[in-house]
């Protein structure tokens, strides 16, 4: 049994791409889930990220004078010292294979992710929250009302 402990503690301590015999790189939890939201937005048929509230929300902050966009939105990640873990919140677009997307979005996601910042991705778990059909972008929209006064 010590020798499955000594293996352990030699491998955890073996320098890799965030951790070498000059320095340690820690990368924050945020910075994972803006490269993991952009790279989902980058995939065709994402109609965006992030359910019902977080858009709503996400909506309204936009509308802010000198607000940004929040990339990270409808993305949440578990980052350890050379792993993570995304999972995603998406809306897709009516008429996409959602399997064919979810596998695009995951390649894109775990590609950039371990890209950028040198840490393993072990999972992309993607929750499909709705589908957006176009049709309901003009129902959302007022209709015009009629002058009460001429």
């Amino acid at each position: 049994m010590s020798q499955t402990t000594t293996s352990t503690a030699v491998a955890s301590t073996k320098p890799g791409a965030l951790t070498t015999s000059q320095g340690h790189t820690t990368i924050a939890d945020t910075v994972v889930s803006k490269i993991a939201g952009i790279a989902a937005n980058e995939v065709n048929g994402v109609y965006a990220l992030g359910g019902g509230a977080a858009r709503a929300i996400g909506a309204l902050r936009e509308r802010i004078p000198g607000a940004t966009t929040n990339h990270s939105q409808g993305v949440s990640v578990e980052v350890g010292e050379k792993q993570a873990a995304v999972d995603i919140n998406l809306i897709a677009e009516y008429g996409v294979s959602i399997a064919d997307l979810a596998a695009g979005v995951r390649r894109n996601v775990v590609s950039s992710v371990e890209r950028m910042t040198g840490l393993q991705v072990t999972e992309v778990n993607i929750d499909v929250a709705d589908v957006h059909i176009p049709s309901d972008d003009d129902e959302h929209e007022a209709p015009a009302k009629p002058a009460r006064v001429q």
